[in-house]
């Protein structure tokens, strides 16, 4: 996609209304999100599998900047300590099962391998993301209907021991 068309599709969503739009096309993803003057759209091209990761590792931080209000992180040994359930898909993070309903996990529940977490939306499929390690979830590192990017950390389990 040339710089003509993407500011052709820009222009035709801001006369539409539109306030979040995504597109793959072979290798290029376009995803366009507005949401105040400070808005701008993030481009990706698949990487190859042999790529260096400090590529790969760039991409994803244009896409989900952190929170302005970010708490202070924690002390490298309880960081070590922490296991982290990352997105497997680019999609929406629902913490419930629907509007209304209590969250599947909380802070301080204690959970199963297995166990269903959250569900991500993608292309209007509901998918269950299940945790990959038993032990008390320590924090829900994602606002619930935040847009969420592949491999991006959703939960912070400490593993039973």
């Amino acid at each position: 996609m040339n710089q003509k068309e993407l500011k052709e599709l820009i222009d035709f969503l801001i006369e539409k209304d539109i306030s979040e739009f995504e597109l793959e096309r072979g290798d290029v993803k376009v995803r366009i999100k507005r949401g105040g003057e400070t808005a701008a759209p993030v481009i990706t091209h698949a990487m190859p599998m042999a790529a260096p990761l400090a590529q790969a590792g760039n991409a994803t931080s244009i896409a989900a900047p952190p929170p302005a209000s970010a708490p202070p992180t924690p002390t490298a040994s309880a960081e070590e300590e922490l296991h982290t359930v990352k997105s497997p898909i680019v999609g929406t993070f629902y913490e419930a099962p629907g509007p209304g309903a209590l969250p599947f996990v909380k802070p301080g529940d204690q959970v199963a391998a297995g166990q269903v977490l959250c569900i991500i939306e993608a292309m209007k499929l509901m998918n269950e993301i299940e945790a990959d390690a038993s032990g008390e979830v320590v924090k829900v590192l994602v606002n619930n209907g935040q847009p969420v990017e592949y491999g991006q950390p959703l939960f912070a389990i400490r593993p039973r021991r």
